[in-house]
């Protein structure tokens, strides 16, 4: 069943969880968003923020439990290279997006990164890479902002679909384990989501780099920002994403 999704107006209850998208204007942010929804949207635009605001309705395989989800699109205010501080406030997860035809947009991800974290430094990230369709042999780069923060991170195409409602699935899981779970079952989320990254950038590449349980450690912390980290048991696992 398709997901559903309706426009964020007044009359709607309060969300039960906050996923963000940041990144530069044009990345495809909204695009993502409505890749993966599927559906006709008449999205709310909050003039005095410069939001759009798209309300999906989210039900747990495995439970059964709904939840009530925003996603806070930044509707073009991102063109001043500054948010709102309500934009990040209360947010359980965020999709960090760039342009990887653009190279600005690029560069532009260490500022997005850093302001976010001023007002959300526990939140999980991930790191997505928008318009591989346009150049598929550019998912084989490596990139060294992921590493540098120890994110996850994939390559993606609102266009043809690529990992859309994967990192959408994985923003999901993580933001109601972010809200409602122990910390220590939101790191293993991360770990795992980390390890399958990895994985996958290994068999696109013909010499992955080995990663030990620390590197992976460091990962996870970046991921969650400030959260505390249990020791790891002595053994290596595949490489991460780069």
């Amino acid at each position: 069943m398709a997901p559903v999704l309706q426009p964020a107006t007044q009359e709607l209850d309060d969300a039960d969880l906050k996923i963000i998208m940041l990144g530069d204007s044009a990345v495809g942010k909204s695009k993502i968003l409505e890749r993966y929804l599927m559906e006709e949207y008449n999205p709310r635009t909050a003039s005095t923020y410069a939001l759009t605001l798209f309300r999906h309705n989210h039900t747990e395989e495995a439970t059964g439990k709904e939840y009530k989800i925003d996603f806070w699109d930044t509707a073009g205010q991102e063109q001043f290279n500054k948010l709102h501080a309500s934009y990040y406030f209360q947010a359980n997860a965020c999709i960090l997006a760039f342009d990887i035809t653009r190279k600005v947009t690029y560069k532009n991800l260490e500022m997005w990164y850093k302001e976010m974290r001023h007002y959300c430094p526990d939140i999980p990230v991930i790191c997505i890479a928008n318009k591989v369709d346009v150049d598929p042999e550019l998912a084989r780069k490596t990139f060294q902002f992921p590493q540098k923060h120890k994110l996850p991170f994939f390559c993606v195409s609102a266009a043809d679909g690529t990992n859309t409602v994967r990192v959408i699935k994985e923003a999901i899981k993580l933001a109601i384990k972010n809200k409602e779970e122990p910390e220590d079952e939101v790191m293993a989320e991360i770990w795992n989501l980390l390890r399958e990254s990895g994985e996958e950038n290994d068999r696109s590449k013909s010499a992955p780099e080995a990663t030990d349980f620390d590197d992976l450690r460091d990962c996870v912390a970046a991921a969650l920002g400030t959260r505390g980290l249990p020791q790891p048991p002595l053994a290596s696992v595949p490489a991460r994403a780069a």
